[in-house]
Formats: structure tokens, C-alpha cells, sequence
């Protein structure tokens, strides 16, 4: 048998953790790396045209599959192009490995080609990131990164000089055994008995929810059930645990609607479940709150907590659920129901007249259709910026879809990358890129990575010719647009270029035909859709003290638009809730 290189090693650690892909662009750096690839049927390269990209792709096959993903960067600019993608991943929680190629070892610190310092540069957005300078270190060092990536759920880096991917691999080297899952968390007893005592003496509970209530929809729905609580939830928490939840009272934060706002609020304990939800002018500072994390850098750094709980949702709430007692009181859960029904009966209307007419197309009516029209297990990808806002309010979850973006990180271009991971994780799975103009026309090269493997991805393009939410930011702080329009070329005769199915749309009673035949194609599509410009979702009054950003207004609502599909469930939430 022929002696293995590092490289070859390499690629073998990685498949044995389960890793399927590498994302990245090829460079002389990465060469020993590439062909080892070429010469294992584990693993795949996948070649796309920018390493921001392979990043963004490698984070949403994580976030979907829930195991290690990998990407590559060549040395200097090459793997110095994966640090936003990166940077996402590692905020999504989303284990992946991402390989930064080196300049040859023995010109380190010398001032050479393309050198730059990776196990420096990428230590901000990374669990751990280091260089390996011996063909000995490899299998212990890869070993680590990987734990770390996995264990703490995040990125790990490792730097690689090529000259020592190239040099052969040590002999004898022993295979050890590999962590590619986590384990449970289960809170302390002390701790469950603490939080046991809270909810028992306290009259008004509200359960607000984040992504950590991933596969603990039948547990919060059991504790909500007894001890009548409310349920609100932050953006990335929608996904999880919005759909079949009779305790629904919507979402937080500047994208939020319903009546999470007041539910938080208003009560005795505001539970906080597997959420690290960033914006804590929304939390209130009057009552007691306790919450539950498995990450315990967590707990307490967005509001003052009385009682911190490190564990996860789920086995916590397996414990919680035989200790508390049962409340009979619905007063304060029905009155939310009600608030909730209200509120979005309230703003529903606004985009009830005459949609179907109006040109330029409503950007609110595109989401809802393609909300209606989308497979029930599809994967949406959304854009930052008004589609997100879109996303939020229309796109209806039911346990089997997926809405990934960068929730966190909150980067422009995100939407397109994404779809690429989402779809090489799952050729038969339809997935849908919402993405605007602008973040579409950032990375549009990797377009043309959907033609190169016949990815069928979905592009629904919301073409307003401007950075919407950049406009909405600049309103709110009372100046005025500037710098913010896109002179677009027609983006259905530019994927049509490309060798992709394309289609313009430009008024509404062509909308759902458009989007049908896209979504019947077999390869890649995109439907460039003219929206509104206008359609900001501005408050009627635009306050002073308005902040720009994610962050906060003194009125706690700045967009204010349709909630889609949701206003059905909350009616029927409030069927059987009795009249005051």
C-alpha cells in the first residue's frame, strides 16, 4: 500500500467525521488537499466562485443536517475571502471546519507571497483555530478542531502550510476515536428546584423561545398546557416552535408583531428558552425572569436574570413538567390570545386592498404566494434586510420546513450561498432563496455554482432596486435616502445567460404562474420579481428616538405590515377562549 501524505490523511479524518463536502475555490496552496479529494469517493469538492460563499454554503448544510461541514480557503486572500461566512456560521451555532491554506512553512513571518497570519485572523469568529507546523501534529490537531466545531458548536480553523499537506504522514499513526455528536444537558437539581419554585408562586407566566427549542415543541406545548402561558419567540425561534402552538402570541423584536411584546411584559416570570436573543430593550426590567440555556456564556448577558438554568430546553422541561403545579387560571393566557388576534387583525388589512392590482407589485403579496405555492417541507434561505421582514411575517412553519438566514450575523448576500448548502445536502428537497437585488447582485457569480451541478435551487428574487432596509434605517433617523439605489440589469435575461430558467415578472396576475412554472423546472430558476420600492413598512409616526438598525424604537414597534397565514392560526387560537 502506498504511503499516505498529510493531505490524504486529511481528507480521511474529515470523512470519517462524517463531512461529505468541501466548499472552496482551488489554489497552489491547496493543491495536496484538492487531489487527495479527487482520489477519495467520501468526499466531494465543491467548486464554487467565491470562498465567502463556501463559508456561507458550508454553515447552512450544518444547520440543516446538524453534522460537521467543511470549506476551504487558499493561502492569503483565499481563505481571508471565508471570514463573513465564517463569522455567521460560528454566531448560528453551525459546526464547520474550515481548512486555510499556508504559505510553504519554512517562509512564515518573512514577509512572502500572499502571506497573512490565519490562525490569528480567524480567531474572533472561530472555538479554535491553529496551525499545523509538523506532518506529526496533523491527526491530533485536526482531531481538536473537529471536537471543538462539534463539541461547542461552532467553527473551527485549521492553517495548513502546503509543503507540509504535500510531505508524507508519519508512520503508525493511530486512528482515535472521533466525537461527531453531542451530548444531552440536564439541569442540576438545585437549580430545577429553584425554577419549580419560581413558577409555582407566580400568577402570569410568559415562555419566550429561541432557536434552542429545536425538537422541544412537544415539551413546551406540555408545560405551557400547564401552567397556562403565553408562548412568544425571537426570529430564529419561529421555525421551531410557532406552528401547531394553541399558546402563540407571536414574535419579539423590531420584526415583531402580535402580542409577544405585551405577553413578556405583563406577566409575574418571563421564562427565556434556549434564546440569546440580542435585543434587551424589548426585555422588561420590572419582572422576575429565569432562563434556560445550554450555553452558559449565555445566561444573564442580555437582561438580569433571578435564576440561571444551564441546560438543555428539552431535558429541562422533561424535568419541570411531573414538579410544577398545574395552574387553572387562564385569564392572563386568554387575554393575551385575544391582544394577539387583535393586533393582527389590525395590521392585516393594510395589505388587503387591492394587492392583486397594484404595480409596482407588493413585496408583502410575493411572500404571501410564494408562502402558499412552496413545498411543506421546503427550505427557505432569506436575504438580511426587508426579507427578512417578509420572511417573518409570511412564511408559515409546520415542523418540516426550514427558514435559515443570517439571523445573528446579519449579513448582506447570505441568501443565495445558503440555498447552495441547503440543496447539496438534499438534491430532492425543494429549496427557496428569498433574496433582494442587493444582496443577489453581491455574490451573483455563484449563480452560475447552481448551473455548474444543475442545483435545482429556487431563486425569488424581491427586485426593488434599492437597499431597502438601509433606506428604512436612514427614514427612521430622520434622514434622507441616500446612496441606497440599484440600477439592475433584467435578472431573468441574465440567468437565461447563465444556462438557468429565468422570468421577469412585472404585475401581480402574472405572479403565481411565474412562480409555479419556476418551481416545476428541474434545474435552477429565478424569478425576478419588480416590487414596490416604497413598501418600507414605515410607522405612521416616525419617532426621534428611533434607533437605526436591529436595535430599538421608543414606540417598540417600527414595522408594522401582514402577517400572512398567521392570522388564521391566532383566530383559531381565540375560538374557544371566552368573551370578557
Amino acid at each position: 500500500m502506498a504511503k499516505q501524505n498529510v493531505a490524504e490523511q486529511f481528507v480521511d479524518i474529515l470523512a470519517r467525521a462524517g463531512v461529505k463536502r468541501l466548499y472552496g475555490v482551488v489554489g497552489d496552496s491547496l493543491n495536496p488537499v484538492v487531489d487527495a479529494i479527487r482520489r477519495n469517493s467520501a468526499i466531494d469538492w465543491i467548486h464554487v466562485r467565491h470562498e465567502e460563499t463556501a463559508a456561507f454554503a458550508a454553515g447552512a448544510e450544518a444547520q440543516i443536517t446538524g453534522s460537521l461541514t467543511a470549506c476551504a480557503g487558499s493561502c492569503g486572500p483565499g481563505n481571508l475571502h471565508l471570514i463573513n461566512g465564517l463569522y455567521d456560521a460560528h454566531r448560528s451555532m453551525a459546526p464547520v471546519l474550515a481548512l486555510a491554506s499556508q504559505i510553504p512553512s519554512s517562509e512564515i513571518g518573512l514577509g512572502y507571497f500572499q502571506e497573512t497570519h490565519p490562525d490569528r485572523l480567524f480567531t474572533e469568529c472561530s472555538h479554535y483555530s491553529e496551525l499545523i507546523s509538523h506532518p506529526k501534529q496533523m491527526p491530533r490537531l485536526l482531531q481538536t478542531a473537529i471536537q471543538h466545531a462539534i463539541g461547542q458548536s461552532g467553527v473551527s480553523v485549521v492553517s495548513l502550510p502546503g509543503d507540509i499537506a504535500a510531505a508524507p504522514a508519519p508512520e503508525k499513526t493511530v486512528e482515535t476515536a472521533l466525537v461527531t455528536s453531542r451530548p444531552s444537558v440536564r439541569p442540576g437539581d438545585t437549580e430545577i428546584d429553584k425554577l419549580v419554585a419560581l413558577i409555582d408562586e407566580a400568577d402570569r407566566v410568559t415562555l419566550f423561545c429561541g432557536s434552542g427549542t429545536a425538537g422541544a415543541h412537544a415539551e413546551v406545548m406540555e408545560f405551557a398546557e400547564k401552567i397556562k402561558s403565553p408562548v412568544g419567540h425571537a426570529l430564529r425561534g419561529k421555525e421551531w416552535i410557532q406552528y401547531d402552538n394553541p399558546f402563540d402570541v407571536g414574535m419579539s423584536g423590531l420584526l415583531g408583531y402580535g402580542a409577544a411584546y405585551e405577553a413578556t411584559h405583563e406577566c409575574d416570570l418571563l421564562i427565556l428558552l434556549g434564546t440569546d436573543f440580542p435585543y434587551n430593550a424589548f426585555l422588561p426590567d420590572d419582572v422576575k425572569i429565569a432562563q434556560v440555556d445550554v450555553r452558559p456564556e449565555h445566561l444573564g448577558r442580555r437582561s438580569k436574570l433571578d435564576l440561571a438554568v444551564w441546560g438543555d430546553v428539552k431535558e429541562t422541561l422533561r424535568c419541570l413538567i411531573p414538579r410544577v403545579r398545574s395552574k387553572g387560571d387562564r385569564r392572563f393566557l386568554d387575554k393575551m390570545l385575544r391582544k394577539h388576534a387583535g393586533a393582527l387583525e389590525g395590521v392585516v388589512k393594510a395589505y388587503t386592498r387591492k394587492v392583486e392590482k397594484h404595480v409596482p407589485i407588493h413585496p408583502e403579496y410575493v411572500a404571501s404566494v410564494v408562502d402558499e405555492l412552496a413545498d411543506e417541507d421546503a427550505v427557505f434561505t432569506v436575504d438580511t434586510g426587508m426579507c427578512n421582514v417578509w420572511a417573518a411575517r409570511y412564511i408559515s412553519p409546520n415542523g418540516r420546513r426550514r427558514i435559515i438566514g443570517s439571523f445573528s450575523h446579519g449579513s448582506m448576500a447570505n441568501a443565495l450561498p445558503m440555498a447552495i448548502g441547503a440543496q447539496f445536502s438534499d438534491l430532492g428537497r425543494q429549496v427557496v432563496s428569498m433574496s433582494g437585488d442587493g444582496g443577489f447582485s453581491m455574490l451573483m457569480g455563484d449563480f452560475l455554482t447552481l448551473v455548474q451541478y444543475d442545483l435545482p435551487v429556487k431563486v425569488v428574487l424581491f427586485n426593488n432596486s434599492s437597499l431597502g432596509m438601509v433606506e428604512l434605517e436612514m427614514l427612521v433617523a430622520g434622514l434622507p435616502s441616500y446612496g441606497t439605489t440599484n440600477k439592475n440589469p433584467d435578472f431573468a435575461a441574465v440567468a437565461r445567460a447563465c444556462g438557468a430558467y429565468g422570468i421577469r415578472v412585472e404585475k401581480p396576475r402574472q405572479l403565481a404562474g411565474a412562480l409555479k412554472e419556476a418551481f416545476k423546472h428541474k434545474g435552477p430558476a429565478l424569478v425576478d420579481i419588480v416590487t414596490d420600492p416604497n413598501a418600507l413598512s414605515i410607522p405612521p409616526k416616525i419617532s426621534a428616538d428611533m434607533v437605526t438598525g436591529f436595535a430599538l424604537s421608543a414606540s417598540k414597534i417600527v414595522l408594522d405590515g401582514g402577517v400572512g397565514r398567521m392570522l388564521q392560526m391566532a383566530r383559531s387560537n381565540i375560538r374557544n377562549v371566552p368573551r370578557p
